[in-house]
């Protein structure tokens, strides 16, 4: 279960690099530390340890991937019908 916790972080920080990129105006209440090398670095890292953990627990790891995964056609449903209701407004 670790690694699915690794991906959320990891998009937890790129979450950062795309919220800069697309609101780059926004009030920032809080600071990204280092930004952008340190966020990147830990993306980097986390990568790297997501992967290991893949190759050496594989069992253990790929079910914490699956269920993962699996929320992802909840998310686009629930994106598409939030899309659909904005264009009927």
């Amino acid at each position: 279960m670790i690694s699915a916790a690794l991906i959320f972080y990891i998009l937890t920080i790129a979450g950062i690099f795309r919220l800069r990129q697309t609101r780059p105006d926004a009030e920032r209440p809080y600071k990204a530390f280092g930004y952008p090398v340190l966020p990147l670095l830990y993306i980097v890292a986390a990568s790297g340890i997501m992967g290991v953990l893949l190759l050496y627990e594989t069992q253990t790891a790929g079910m914490g991937m699956v269920i993962v995964l699996l929320g992802l056609p909840v998310y686009w449903v629930w994106a598409r019908l939030k899309q659909s209701r904005q264009s009927a407004e």
